[in-house]
């Protein structure tokens, strides 16, 4: 059997979420769309339930998907609806939902749904992707309460800079929120991940954890609050291969990497087509019978090499950890050129193996 797997310690994740809740003082939606960030959304949603204030995911599918394993606690929309005739399902399966347009609260206001709904208003502040105008904020805010079917709002923004302390655009937004709620008798939630760990101030009843509930930091530079998530996810397989190369030997494709040396090189079960990132470059870090090693050449679609000159003791057969709680996803996701968000949802073709239950 092939030894490429992903580890899921279900255990950190009970973990990142509490520490989510300490640090706001807040209810907090769990974020587990995109099947979890890649870590499977049913068993992180079976595994946080008994504890959790609720689930947030992207769209209905991923809703219904949650509600057909047992999940009964509150699911949220974060897109909201695609078609009115969605507003249906959302009522029969008593879903929470994301109104951002002005089409989906007329809408709302056009369809017959069978028990009132409740509504997360979300406002542009600033990020200029989805949300009302401030300018509609209000009335819209009237028009659902004057519809008769919605039971409760609560109101709702989204940081498009928060993962960066120092920018003045969190505390722009911050003040557009403000400005534009007053006056508005709700709940209301700002604060994802970055914002439950780096910004305090941002008003939020709710928070809306999402990267740092797989134990990994939104930020680019070490941040002490950050740096109280433990990794969920351990990616991890074997040295299948070990060959001996002199000085000026090419490796892998493209001849990207030329032995400096005498070179001992291991060839690991893992390649982009499990989602290991293909620009990774020489140098990336990996664990190689528990020491430190690294990446060289270029990453195959079922395979990648390693550099195990200096560690001697590694042979066919030996661990291999990419990421997870020695090497870090954002180490990885750094020298790779993109996001350990990315690096985690691109996962496939790998088992998923839990414990910490």
């Amino acid at each position: 059997m092939r030894p490429a797997r992903a580890l899921i310690d279900l255990q950190a994740l009970r973990h990142n979420y509490r520490l989510a809740r300490e640090l706001s003082g807040a209810k907090a939606l769990a974020v587990i769309k995109a099947d979890a960030y890649g870590h499977g959304a049913v068993r992180c949603a079976l595994a946080l339930e008994p504890e959790a204030d609720g689930f947030a995911v992207a769209s209905i599918e991923e809703a219904l998907e949650l509600r057909a394993a047992g999940i009964k606690a509150p699911i949220l929309l974060l897109e909201g609806f695609f078609e009115a005739s969605e507003l249906a399902l959302i009522a029969e399966h008593s879903l929470w939902c994301v109104v951002h347009s002005l089409w989906q609260l007329e809408a709302i206001e056009q369809t017959q749904v069978h028990k009132p709904l409740t509504i997360w208003l979300k406002l542009d502040s600033g990020m200029h992707r989805v949300g009302l105008h401030p300018k509609d904020y209000h009335e819209a805010y009237e028009r659902l309460l004057a519809s008769g079917k919605v039971s409760r709002i609560v109101l709702m923004s989204h940081f498009a800079r928060a993962d960066e302390p120092q920018a003045e655009t969190t505390a722009e937004q911050i003040a557009v929120f403000n400005s534009a709620r007053e006056g508005l008798a709700a709940e209301c939630s700002l604060r994802n991940s970055p914002g439950v760990l780096a910004w305090p101030q941002a008003p939020s009843d709710w928070v809306r954890p999402g990267i740092m509930l797989y134990g990994a930091s939104p930020f680019e530079a070490e941040h002490p609050q950050a740096a109280r998530l433990q990794p969920v996810m351990t990616l991890q397989s074997r040295v299948i291969s070990v060959r001996e190369l002199p000085a000026g030997a090419p490796v892998g494709y493209g001849a990207k990497f030329i032995s400096p040396r005498p070179t001992r090189v291991g060839v690991v079960a893992m390649g982009y087509a499990d989602g290991y990132p293909r620009h990774a470059p020489t140098g990336t870090p990996v664990l190689v019978a528990g020491k430190r090693s690294q990446l060289i050449g270029r990453v195959s679609m079922d395979m990648l090499c390693i550099d195990l000159t200096d560690v001697p003791e590694a042979n066919v057969g030996s661990p291999v950890e990419l990421w997870g709680k020695h090497v870090l996803a954002s180490d990885v996701a750094m020298h790779a050129a993109t996001i350990p968000y990315q690096i985690f949802c691109n996962l496939r073709r790998v088992p998923l193996d839990y414990y910490g239950e």
